[in-house]
């Protein structure tokens, strides 16, 4: 008898990564993973398995439903491994707010609340419904869950997560969700792993990809975080702007022609890296470029990152871990090596050697503080989440 299989979608806001999985002994073991990017046409999935890196063509093109494009997806993946042991879809939702405090699985119920969600996360909510919906369609008795980004922060005090409006706000919903959580929730899982000692300790995480915002944890648990009500808060981001006077906003909707619409394009999509720079959102051409805009946009994501890391350092009485993580995080010493001599301060010192070559602890001897590099896995913790869901109600048994 083979072992049930399991595939996790994890959305962007115009991309959509699938990863496949193997259950035994309640594990998941990662065996196949994709991607396809919406705004290709034509559309292919890009797979990574055993066999290496490959370009599958795709005959669909994007609907706004989205049915013909998973078919496709799901048939190609037919061809190679046995769907007929398929027992589940596990969904990267990106909000859960206040009703979702751990994975869940997906039921009218479930997916209405989703729904009710969108408007605080328009980039990114309305894809996972479109995917969920879709899965319905195609395999409408297929067991599904939805594994929160928010979920991981529900461990804050309610006084990190006030703003400082009146009270009737807060209790209607607008207060800091934090976002990021798969990432941040696998952080600390590997850390228990690999560094049981830091686990427990005073821990930011940054995690820097073209989104990107830090989390201040202490025994693993979310304490506070650099995003807030939207996916727009905190650093800038690569299309983003990162926290804003909310009086900029105010300005800025006062202009002749300007629309809320128009401004929303403005904050989520043409800010960031890409606004400051006026080059582009990609911090590696950026790096090579010999425009001063270009340095200026990665001082400011820099200045942002480590102002932002002494702020949560507040909020936790101290800094002891500093956890590099995401595209941004993994791969791009100078960022790193910016950011910790702005934190000099604080303890923070560099093996320059270690920090170059990507090394899992890139802190020197000397340093009071622990400076890690730890890549991420959101589709595992998805993976695994959906497999807890599964045991809970015996169908992995």
């Amino acid at each position: 008898m083979n072992d049930p299989l399991l595939l996790t979608f994890n959305p962007g806001s115009s991309t959509v990564k699938i990863g496949l999985f193997s259950v035994s002994a309640e594990r998941a073991t990662r065996i196949g993973q994709g991607s396809i990017d919406f705004r290709h046409a034509p559309l292919s999935l890009h797979l990574v398995d055993g066999g290496g890196t490959r370009e599958i063509a795709l005959k669909a093109v994007v609907t706004e439903h989205l049915h013909e494009v998973l078919d496709e997806t799901l048939n190609w993946f037919a061809t190679h491994f046995s769907l007929t042991d398929l027992v589940s879809v596990g969904h990267r939702v990106v909000h859960g707010g206040d009703r979702f405090a751990g994975p869940a699985e997906i039921t009218d119920a479930t997916l209405a609340s989703i729904v009710e969600l969108v408007p605080l996360a328009p980039l990114h909510q309305p894809q996972s419904v479109r995917l969920i919906r879709a899965i319905r369609h195609l395999r409408p008795n297929l067991a599904q869950s939805a594994s929160f980004d928010t979920a991981f922060h529900r461990t804050q005090t309610e006084l990190v997560r006030r703003f400082a409006l009146p009270r009737h706000f807060f209790d209607s919903g607008v207060k800091r969700y934090g976002f990021h959580g798969l990432s941040y929730r696998f952080i600390a899982g590997a850390l228990t792993r690999r560094f049981p000692l830091l686990a427990h300790s005073k821990v930011i995480a940054a995690h820097l990809g073209s989104g990107a915002s830090l989390c201040a944890m202490s025994a693993g648990a979310s304490r506070d975080t650099s995003m807030g009500f939207s996916t727009l808060d905190g650093i800038p981001m690569a299309t983003r702007c990162g926290a804003l006077d909310a009086g900029v906003v105010l300005h800025l909707l006062g202009q002749p022609g300007m629309t809320p619409d128009a401004l929303e394009k403005i904050l989520y999509e043409q800010s960031g890296l890409l606004g400051v720079s006026g080059i582009s959102a990609d911090s590696r051409e950026l790096a090579a470029s010999t425009q001063p805009q270009a340095q200026e946009a990665l001082d400011l994501f820099v200045l942002r990152i480590a102002g932002e890391a002494a702020r949560l350092a507040t909020t936790l009485g101290g800094l002891d871990c500093l956890v590099f993580t995401a595209g941004i995080g993994e791969h791009q010493p100078p960022i790193r090596a910016a950011v910790c001599k702005a934190l000099a301060w604080l303890g923070v010192e560099l093996d320059d050697a270690a920090n170059a070559r990507n090394a899992a602890v890139i802190s020197s001897s000397a340093s009071r503080v622990a400076v890690l590099v730890i890549a991420t896995d959101e589709e595992q913790v998805i993976a695994d989440e959906t497999v807890s869901i599964l045991h809970s109600q015996g169908a992995t048994a």
